[in-house]
């Protein structure tokens, strides 16, 4: 079985495990900090016990590595690293707020760059994004591409949640530009919307986001012919660290990353 099924068959699982569950009184609990740092809710142990088992039964050896249950070793010859995030958004996904995404991808080595497949799937309504490298984007089996028009109107992803008072000043002037500034609370689920060409760029400037959140994304965004950088502009990269914590921007093409760039204080 490709890497890209396997991922394709975890995504759907947590989306039958998990679909009736949120918003629910069961969805939430506390289950102290996950490796990532944030709070573990219920349904987030769920979709990752979900994806765990299923990685056991086929067998597949492979490194986990989880937002909540952190590093685990399904075998002593791995194939390499599987980076789950399997719900993303699990704010929304406790209140039942309907954006809320699972994020699925592999990689051969311990850098972002070597990311083969990705997957992102919409737990509201079992849509699904994926690629695999060189071989292009799909959402529902159809290739999708990054908006590469003038938008009739610009919409821009901006991450602020957390952001310090300085960041805040730093995009103001993205704010007042004309701009339509989004953000739904899953920054996955952003990057596969621009990919789709529905969003033009997304910014997470907040040096807070984690490997888990962006993996699948990153390879679905690229594949569909996005720009994918750092907070100084470069090819963005990193190691899978669980201390690792990125800044970066997703843009359709060159000329909104300029334009939008412009904006943005220094």
């Amino acid at each position: 079985m490709e890497v890209i099924e396997i991922l394709r068959e975890a995504s759907n699982r947590i989306y039958e495990n998990v679909k009736d569950l949120a918003g629910t009184e069961h969805a939430a609990g506390d289950f102290g900090r996950g490796a990532g740092g944030d709070i573990s809710r219920n349904i987030d142990i769920v979709a990752e016990k979900t994806v765990l088992d299923y990685l056991k039964e086929i067998n597949f050896e492979c490194i986990v590595l989880g937002e909540e249950c952190g590093r685990v070793e399904l075998s002593d010859n791995s194939k390499g690293y599987i980076i789950m995030d399997a719900i993303d958004g699990s704010a929304n996904a406790v209140r039942g707020v309907p954006f809320f995404c699972s994020s699925l991808a592999f990689a051969t080595e311990n850098k972002l760059s070597s990311i083969t497949d990705g997957v992102i799937t919409n737990l509201v309504n079992g849509e699904m994004y994926w690629a695999t490298k060189n071989k292009g984007s799909f959402f529902n089996g159809k290739q999708i591409k990054v908006h590469n028009r003038d938008p009739i109107y610009k919409i821009v992803g901006i991450n602020i949640s957390g952001a310090t008072p300085d960041l805040i000043r730093r995009l103001q002037s993205v704010f007042e530009n004309h701009n339509h500034a989004r953000h739904f609370g899953a920054n996955a689920l952003e990057m596969a919307l621009l990919a789709r060409g529905l969003i033009d760029i997304f910014i997470d400037f907040r040096e807070k986001i984690r490997i888990q959140d962006i993996a699948a994304g990153y390879l679905i965004v690229k594949e569909a012919g996005g720009l994918l950088l750092d907070a100084d502009l470069n090819p963005l990269d990193s190691e899978l660290s669980y201390d690792t914590r990125i800044s970066f921007i997703a843009a359709a093409n060159q000329k909104i990353l300029d334009e939008i760039m412009s904006q943005i204080k220094q």
